[in-house]
C-alpha cells in the first residue's frame, strides 16, 4: 500500500520531537559523566625563560653561504 506525500511528510514531522528528545537525552548523559571525570587544574604552567645569543656573521661567511645556495 502506497502512502500519499502528505502522510509521509506529516509522519516525518511527527517524529522530529522524538528524535530531538533522544539526542538531548544522550547529550545530557555524556555531560553528566564528563562533569564527574574532568578536573580542572588551576596551577600555572612551568615555563623556563631562555635568552638567545646573538652572533655576528662576517661578510665573508655570508657571501660563501649565498654562493652555495645559488649553486644548488
Amino acid at each position: 500500500m502506497y502512502y500519499s506525500e502528505t502522510k509521509v511528510i506529516m509522519g516525518g514531522l511527527a517524529h522530529v520531537p522524538i528524535l530531538i528528545f533522544i539526542v538531548n537525552f544522550i547529550k545530557g548523559k555524556f555531560e553528566s559523566m564528563l562533569s564527574k571525570v574532568v578536573v580542572v587544574k588551576t596551577e600555572k604552567p612551568k615555563v623556563k625563560v631562555v635568552e638567545f645569543k646573538v652572533e655576528e656573521v662576517k661578510a665573508e661567511e655570508l657571501n660563501a653561504s649565498e654562493v652555495k645556495e645559488e649553486a644548488e
